[in-house]
């Protein structure tokens, strides 16, 4: 050992342990983030069939020998909101139906919001996001 080496290890690995440990904070962060938005984003895609659904046999066309089902923005709100009050929506923090409805009346599209929160708050992490998801399902009969 030189001369003027000494010291202690302790604040280095002292200084290490807390990256380390901001690394793992984060990564759990991300990873219940992405976790929270794809149950958003089935409770959506469960809305957005539902929905999808909503035409009535009445509102259906023939068109070159096919039934072609017509969705009314009206009824695909209706039966998106209907939906989520059926659902599950339990441990979403303030999920609101943004929009649903349908763009060209075969298709139903939703759009939902919710509020995530990171397992573990810091000065690191934000204390919420808002998490918003769009999903599309098609109107078929038959």
């Amino acid at each position: 050992m030189l001369e003027g080496d000494e010291g202690s290890t302790l604040p280095l690995l002292l200084v290490f342990v807390v990256i380390a440990a901001g690394f793992v904070v984060t990564a759990a962060a991300a990873t219940s983030l992405h976790l929270e938005r794809l149950r958003l984003l089935t409770l959506a895609d469960g809305a957005a069939l539902a929905a999808a659904e909503s035409f009535a046999v009445a509102d259906a066309h023939v068109e070159s020998g096919v039934v072609v089902p017509r969705l009314t923005a009206p009824a695909v709100a209706a039966e998106a909101r209907a939906y989520l009050a059926d659902a599950d929506a339990a441990g979403f923090d303030g999920l609101t139906l943004d929009s649903a409805t349908t763009p060209d009346g075969r298709t139903a599209s939703v759009r939902l919001t919710a509020v995530w929160h990171p397992p573990v708050a810091g000065a690191l992490l934000p204390l919420s996001v808002p998490v918003t998801v769009t999903s599309t399902a098609a109107a078929r009969f038959g």
